[in-house]
């Protein structure tokens, strides 16, 4: 088996980001931002939700829980109406999909990886275990 510098490995990880970056799932989400982002009436929405979101937790921190909830209410009026604007939930949807496609490679490397070690240390795959995990295991009740 090849051993591998620590600076092989990164410059592979490199060359997978950029495979990733070029996906479809990515450039997507580019193009969807890019019209989130130039959208006018979408960036009023999220400014006026972060202004009334801050006014919320000074509201709170005072126990001021009338206005509060005048506050908590106008926060839901004003994500209700972005929520409902077609491109911000494709936003959402394209990236959720972004993240699990994220999960799914960082998921699948630390496996393979562990599935390797286990491997070749002669362990079990089934069971999880290393081959020094198995060889200094205590002996069964059953057999004595």
């Amino acid at each position: 088996m090849e051993n591998y510098t620590r600076e092989e490995v990164l410059t592979e990880a490199k060359k997978l980001a950029e495979m990733l970056a070029n996906t479809e799932e990515i450039e997507r989400f580019k193009q969807v931002e890019a019209k989130v982002n130039e959208s006018n009436k979408i960036q009023r929405l999220i400014t006026k939700i972060k202004t009334l979101q801050k006014q919320a937790v000074n509201l709170q921190a005072y126990e001021k829980k009338e206005a509060l909830k005048i506050v908590e209410d106008a926060i839901d009026e004003a994500q209700a109406e972005l929520d409902a604007i077609p491109i911000v939930s494709e936003f959402q949807d394209i990236q959720t999909t972004v993240n699990d496609v994220l999960q799914l490679v960082s998921g699948t490397i630390a496996r393979e990886v562990t599935n390797h070690i286990i491997e070749s240390t002669g362990g079990n795959l089934l069971e999880g275990k290393t081959g020094s995990t198995k060889a200094n295991e205590e002996p069964s009740c059953s057999g004595e």
